[in-house]
């Protein structure tokens, strides 16, 4: 299991507070970080969403993620597929909001039809 610190600290053995517990897939697996919401505001998300009936474009916040950050129909049936698909990870997430945010854009771009880049 990778140690990650937390923002600001050189301790490699702090464990952050987790929400949202999932099962483990793979070494690099990590809860959702308490207050993050990086995943659902810097993806697009191209189906329909309780609220946005269009999706959502990349680095709007969805309006199903709660002042907590927190999805309010995590677990529900009219969860895109595509939230229920992005699970965190150590790559992904890194140690804070920040390095989220960057990554998921950066997989933006790069999975963006060259139409819009």
């Amino acid at each position: 299991m990778y140690a990650v610190p937390f923002p600001g600290s050189s301790n490699t053995d702090a464990k952050p507070e987790y929400t949202h517990a999932l099962a483990p897939s793979t070494p690099h697996f990590m809860n959702c970080r308490h207050n993050c919401g990086a995943c659902c505001t810097a993806p697009s998300i191209t189906s329909p969403i309780p609220g946005m009936p269009k999706g959502k474009p990349a680095g709007v916040r969805c309006v199903q993620l709660a002042a907590d950050n927190l999805c309010l129909i995590f677990g529900q049936p009219e969860r895109p597929a595509f939230c229920g698909g992005l699970q965190p990870s150590v790559e992904m997430c890194g140690t804070d909001r920040e390095y989220a945010m960057q990554w998921l854009g950066d997989l933006e771009t790069a999975t963006a039809p060259m139409s819009s880049r």
